[in-house]
């Protein structure tokens, strides 16, 4: 048995469920974890499982309150939303024998399962992407219009005392049954509480990522990364795919699709590249292919060789063996450890050959991924692997890598709609190929539309094949192109302050970064049927334009559905009237990223590779509503979290006599992970300041420099100390409205249309009393129809402010 490996290989668990919690009738034994949450099980030698599983954690929820009614012909559980009857008979569950029904009127027919059926919910996630062009088939998931789903844990492994895995009895039957309505936010959170939580990502993984099959050299890596930096792209992740170790073997020793070994005809000096990546401010994962196992020829051959058992003189190969301990323990002590030592961060486990191992139901996949996670975490920095998905639980081994897709259109349409429903089997860190793999055509819009969704995705990891007209380096797609990508890969690491909370938001409240809109909105039809449109964190709606440009218009068109509410473009600040879906007509240039009213976005000011606590900070806040942020931070490494808040609220007031507040509380915790000293500027959007702000630090007034610009009013804090408390009184303050007038003119102005059609749409506009009135007479001039659409929602925007 691997040593410490209690120690290093071991998850957080409680599996065992409270008594009070059982019901149990011969041989079978019904656990009512939540009012909601029910454990089935039957066993014909009446021995029930207490142990963990590779899905399931922990069973010790609070007992919550039920009714028992129990006869010689039935048992029923009754709960306040969920109701219970089992039919006493032996041989095991059937459709006949259980019933549960999910309280709540969700369907007029279909809020009642039989055990054997297979619901059908909103769809969960699938183990790959793989040579996919466009929408496939997703596995079922946790969320049902209906009320109810269930997940089969029957054939799962049981983890043992000492951190290893083993068959479970045959023939039992081991479910769990789902009946929380239309509360997905519920479900999700006691899903979690049952399989583990999602866990915190170190900060810099929330950066961009380069990467690129490709045999790089050291120096042309280098000469790479200097590039990005002379053109201000900042990156935060360095992926070297499998060229970094030998892969020209003799044949006898197959293909060089898995190596240990660097090939230093490529890489001289491994030690010194990292550090030299590490300098400036690049973490490293290296590729890794384990299946074929570890040939002679390895640096590591020998001794792993003789740890083994192996007579190193016969040169056979170290099988790839994950079902066998000792395997275990010299793959990571020989093969990863020492790589680790120099530099190397994480790994990303590269495996596409099969769920199959000696042992009859053990995925491979799932036993990498769940040892290497474990492994990584064995020192003090938060644990981290990237790998494809391997059925539930997965979502406590971030990174997931989705695969290699196509360079197409229908594959970026399909991306958004596949990251969000991950979410409903609680895998929220998606890694996509952003750009695209293989195939395809150059498309320089296209590559623009896939980095825009990338930035507004969990992880933005940029990536291709290995063919010389493949590459994503943003100056290969046209100077356009190249200036677009500049500010969206900078805007990723301005982020990186808002999409962190949203990180640790995950971890502690079981809050994705990215949610269906149904989450929210669970009773309007419209958010489902705008299956690619999502919540970014707690504060933006995104809906990504997925299709090319309008030809006639140079705009992309997307349908958005806005729940109601005041909601603000977040890069155009127009604000919108919410409660409805629209057409929105966007330049390459812009992207459909929506802030509520009240929403507060917290930004670092300034960019670079690294990804630590802003010295200077841009907090964009909407005018309209009241709001609040908690800005999180730590030290972005450590497994002993050190956490500070930073609480931020708008109190919006626009009455004569009053006036808003904005505040910025002391930061509450260890001030040793900030920087000594912080600057804020303040970006007011959709403010009528008719009076300068006032700001007072630790209650005493300072000067600050304020400028204007069309709906945004900046007010600029000189540095304080990271201790400083803020309050910015606005006063006489009202919404600016929509400048609609001139954003048409600005609209017909770029529009590739006769100079006379220009005038009548115009006139037209400016002369309408009421956006009614203007929509009326638009549509009497016959326009095409994507045309009529771009000015309807210039004009329609927020219907009751034409100015």
């Amino acid at each position: 048995m691997v040593k410490n490996r209690k120690d290093v290989f071991n998850l957080n668990r409680e599996p065992k469920a409270p008594v009070e919690s059982q019901i149990i009738w011969e041989n079978y034994r019904f656990t009512i974890l939540t009012t909601a949450l029910f454990r089935l099980e039957y066993n014909a030698n009446g021995d029930f499982e207490d142990h963990a599983t590779q899905v399931v954690l922990n069973r010790n929820f609070n007992t919550p309150e039920f009714k028992k009614k129990e006869n010689d012909d039935y048992i029923e559980i009754i709960t306040a939303k969920a109701h219970l009857i089992f039919h006493k008979e032996k041989g095991g569950f059937t459709k006949n024998n259980l019933q549960i029904e999910a309280i709540g009127n969700y369907s007029l027919y279909h809020s009642s399962w039989h055990f054997g059926e297979k619901p059908e919910t909103l769809k969960g996630t699938a183990r790959t992407l793989d040579f996919t062009d466009g929408a496939i088939e997703l596995k079922e998931g946790l969320m049902n219009k209906s009320g109810y789903s269930v997940f089969d844990d029957s054939e799962s492994m049981c983890l043992t005392d000492d951190g290893w895995v083993e068959k479970r009895t045959k023939g039992v039957t081991d479910m769990y049954f789902f009946g929380y309505g239309r509360d997905y936010l519920g479900t999700l959170k006691d899903y979690h509480h049952l399989t583990g939580k999602a866990p915190m990502l170190p900060r810099y993984a929330l950066g961009n990522w380069w990467s690129r099959y490709y045999p790089y050299t050291q120096e042309g890596y280098k000469r790479l990364i200097k590039e990005f930096e002379t053109r201000e792209f900042p990156f935060s992740v360095a992926v070297i795919d499998m060229d970094w170790h030998l892969t020209d073997v003799p044949s006898e020793y197959g293909s060089g699709w898995t190596g240990y070994t660097w090939d230093t005809d490529l890489f001289p000096n491994p030690n010194a590249f990292l550090s030299w990546l590490k300098e400036r401010g690049l973490r490293t994962t290296l590729n890794l292919h384990p299946a074929n196992g570890v040939q002679p020829y390895e640096e590591m051959y020998e001794p792993m060789a003789e740890e083994m058992g192996i007579d190193i003189e016969e040169k056979k190969p170290i099988n790839f063996d994950i079902t066998n301990d000792t395997f275990l323990d010299a793959y990571f002590k020989y093969l990863h450890h020492p790589h680790e030592e120099i530099g190397v961060d994480f790994w990303w486990i590269d495996w596409q050959q099969g769920s199959v191992t000696k042992v009859e139901g053990l995925d491979p996949l799932w036993m990498l991924n769940h040892y290497h996670f474990l492994d990584n975490g064995r020192g003090e920095s938060r644990p981290l692997v990237f790998s494809r998905y391997a059925g539930l639980g997965s979502h406590r081994y971030p990174i997931g890598f989705s695969g290699d897709t196509s360079a197409t259109w229908d594959s970026l349409d399909f991306q958004p709609y596949f990251t969000a429903t991950s979410s409903n089997v609680g895998y929220g860190w998606w890694s996509h190929d952003i750009g695209g793999h293989f195939g395809g055509k150059k498309d320089n819009e296209l590559f623009v539309r896939w980095i825009q969704f990338g930035v507004f995705s969990p992880i933005n990891r940029l990536h291709s094949q290995d063919g010389e007209f493949s590459g994503k380096e943003p100056w290969r797609y046209g100077n356009n192109a190249e200036r677009i990508v500049k500010e969206y890969l900078q805007l990723r690491h301005r982020l990186v302050p808002y999409t962190y909370t949203m990180n640790v938001i995950s971890h502690f409240d079981d809050f994705p970064l990215i949610r269906p809109m149904y989450y929210h909105h669970p009773w309007k039809e419209e958010a489902y049927e705008v299956p690619n449109q999502y919540y970014f964190g707690t504060q933006m709606i995104v809906a990504p334009v997925t299709t090319p440009l309008k030809k006639n218009l140079r705009l992309g068109q997307v349908k958005v559905w806005l729940p109601e509410g005041r909601w603000y473009d977040f890069f155009i600040n127009r604000a919108y009237e919410g409660g409805r879906t629209i057409d929105m007509y966007r330049s390459l240039s812009a992207y459909p990223v929506f802030v509520k009213a009240g929403g507060i976005v917290p930004l670092d000011q300034s960019f670079s590779n690294y990804t630590d606590n802003p010295e200077t900070m841009e907090v964009n806040v909407y005018a309209g509503d009241n709001g609040s942020f908690s800005l999180y931070e730590d030290d972005g490494l450590g497994k002993d979290l050190e956490e500070v808040t930073t609480k931020m609220s708008l109190m919006w007031n626009q009455e004569n006599d009053d006036c808003s507040i904005f505040r910025i509380d002391k930061p509450d915790g260890n001030h040793g992970v900030l920087p000594a000293e912080r600057q804020f500027t303040l970006t007011l959007v959709g403010f009528a300041c008719h009076k300068m702000p006032e700001v007072y630090v630790n209650d005493k007034k300072i000067d600050v420099e304020v400028f204007r610009k069309g709906k945004v009013t900046k007010v600029i804090i000189p540095k304080q100390p990271i201790d400083a408390a803020y309050n910015v009184y606005l006063k006489d303050m009202a919404l600016k409205y929509n400048d609609m007038h001139g954003e048409l003119f600005r609209f017909l102005d770029r529009a590739q249309l006769p100079a006379s059609q220009k005038e009548k749409i115009y006139n037209t506009v400016i002369r309408g009393k009421t956006s009614a009135r203007v929509i009326s007479a638009l549509l009497a001039l016959d326009l095409d129809e994507d045309l009529l659409g771009a000015i309807s929602e210039i004009v329609w925007a927020n219907p009751d402010e034409v100015d």
